[in-house]
């Protein structure tokens, strides 16, 4: 059973003054963002006017939404529009008949934002960079990673409100539980660190919340960037990977009719992101190792980069070459040879798209 999931993404400009907060904190004064929404949701049949083109109807609602923001001064639309706030407001304003709304999220620098899960609950989220040295000792000779090298790493915290903190100081509370870590490990090599001796990316996620959930009991993700297209994340029990690969494929709407705007042949730099979860390698120290992931997958990737993918569709006997159709193509094609593959996320322009799980165990904030 595969879960299905709609994504779209929309922008917006606006000011805003957060007067809850100290007379000497930066957002106390008026100021501005590039803000950008986000909504994840589960779509039912014949809530498109035509099949296949749900992503972009649902980017078009969201939008369509979000313009009562643009270019405002938001303390004029609701009293403290911090980025929860917003996104209670979008929350408020996005249901529609046929539409299940399961995660909706506000960035409001590409550092900070917040998102709120299928149960109405608000994770703040911080994006956090370092740059250091690392080698993998256990790998197998001549593995590049064996060799010492470096990263600019990125960490992504979520957390919920909890008892020592609310929602309005939950952002300077991921800060200052940061701070030491950005410390220790900034310009470091990260082997020299105890308990990192064998710093994969899912070995160095559970250190790193291992070191924060005392300070933030309220912690639900650490998710780790080694680069800019692949990592792992930890909520505390399970490890998950990905992999990012991009696709220059074509494609051509069937269900379109001749004069919709969709119908013609056209393409997409697509991002695909492949997500796969499980135990630990005892020896490794990791889910499997991102060579081995795009190797596998290589086969089928030349299958979809820069092929006509309206052909694919019709003959691997899909409904279309839309996102939705595909992602969930890819997955069960995918596990025939990643078995720990779980999950597909497919977006034909940033942050829209669909996303497809061969189980549901809760959507990641990633």
């Amino acid at each position: 059973m595969l879960s299905l999931y709609h994504c779209a993404q929309a922008g917006f400009e606006a000011a805003r003054q957060l007067q809850r907060r100290a007379p000497q904190h930066p957002q106390a004064r008026l100021h501005g963002h590039s803000f950008e929404a986000r909504l994840r949701a589960r779509v039912e049949p014949g809530w498109a006017a035509v099949a296949g083109t749900e992503v972009e109807q649902l980017q078009q609602h969201l939008a369509d939404v979000t313009a009562a923001l643009d270019h405002r001064l938001l303390n004029d639309c609701l009293p403290e529009p911090d980025d929860t706030a917003l996104a209670r407001w979008l929350q408020q304003r996005l249901p529609s008949a046929g539409l299940q709304l399961v995660q909706i999220g506000v960035q409001s620098t590409p550092r900070s934002g917040c998102e709120l899960d299928a149960t109405g609950h608000a994770h703040t989220w911080r994006r956090y960079r370092f740059e250091a040295a690392h080698q993998l000792p256990r790998v197998p000779a001549g593995h590049k990673c064996g060799r010492m090298h470096g990263h600019g790493f990125e960490v992504l915290l979520h957390a919920r409100p909890d008892g020592l903190f609310d929602e309005l100081g939950a952002a300077d509370r991921l800060d200052h539980a940061w701070a030491p870590l950005q410390q220790r490990l900034h310009r470091h090599c990260l082997n020299d660190i105890a308990g990192l001796e064998n710093p994969t990316s899912e070995v160095l996620s559970a250190w790193l919340w291992q070191q924060l959930v005392a300070a933030l009991p309220g912690l639900s993700r650490v998710t780790v960037f080694e680069t800019a297209s692949c990592g792992a994340s930890f909520d505390g029990q399970r490890y998950r990977i990905w992999k990012d690969l991009t696709l220059d494929s074509a494609r051509r709407l069937r269900h379109a009719p001749p004069d919709h705007p969709l119908a013609a042949l056209y393409g997409h730099t697509y991002t695909l992101r492949l997500g796969l979860g499980g135990a630990l390698d005892a020896v490794q120290g990791w889910v499997l190792d991102f060579g081995d992931v795009k190797r596998l997958f290589d086969p089928l990737f030349k299958a979809l980069d820069h092929q006509p993918l309206h052909e694919l569709a019709a003959t691997a006997g899909l409904p279309d070459c839309d996102c939705a159709s595909l992602a969930g193509w890819i997955l069960q094609q995918g596990r025939r040879e990643l078995a720990a593959l779980e999950r597909v996320d497919l977006y034909q322009t940033p942050g829209c798209g669909a996303l497809v799980m061969a189980a549901d165990p809760g959507l990641s904030p990633i």
